[in-house]
């Protein structure tokens, strides 16, 4: 007769490393939509602090040059700056546009990628107040005001 002590090697079964790597899914699984919600909102603040910088550029250039600039390129930046800031139109996942009207500016901030980098699309004008739309039309004058 055979006795043999059997002795348990020090380790993890594949069983166990299985359970603590589906523990780690669910767990991920649940943190996801809420980073990317984060993230999000992180954009659509970004998107509020361009649109005033914007207007403080727009204030320096009109008291500078008597008119409102036409362009994003317009305000900036300058030759030695970084051209693929706010100049370009584009910045933090926000496509922004600058239209000149009879009466000052306006400009738009609109999501590159709808419920991606951004839910909200912003309107303001030379009256400097910032509305927001919930939706993927564009935000006007007449949309709410963000409070």
């Amino acid at each position: 007769m055979l006795n043999r002590k059997y002795c348990r090697v020090a380790g993890f079964s594949l069983i166990e490393l299985l359970i603590v790597i589906a523990i780690i899914l669910i767990i991920l699984a649940m943190a996801l939509p809420k980073l990317n919600k984060a993230r999000m909102q992180a954009f659509e603040t970004g998107a509020i602090k361009a649109m005033t910088t914007i207007h403080a550029a727009q204030a320096q250039y009109y008291s500078t040059f008597g008119k409102y600039a036409d362009s994003l390129l317009a305000l900036g930046p300058p030759t030695s700056g970084n051209a693929n800031d706010l100049a370009s139109g584009e910045k933090g996942g926000y496509k922004y546009t600058l239209q000149l009207t009879p009466n000052g500016y306006t400009i738009n901030a609109n999501p590159v990628a709808f419920n991606t980098t951004g839910s909200r699309t912003f309107f303001s004008d030379q009256s400097l107040t910032i509305r927001q739309n919930f939706g993927v039309e564009p935000a006007t004058v007449a949309s709410p005001e963000i409070k």
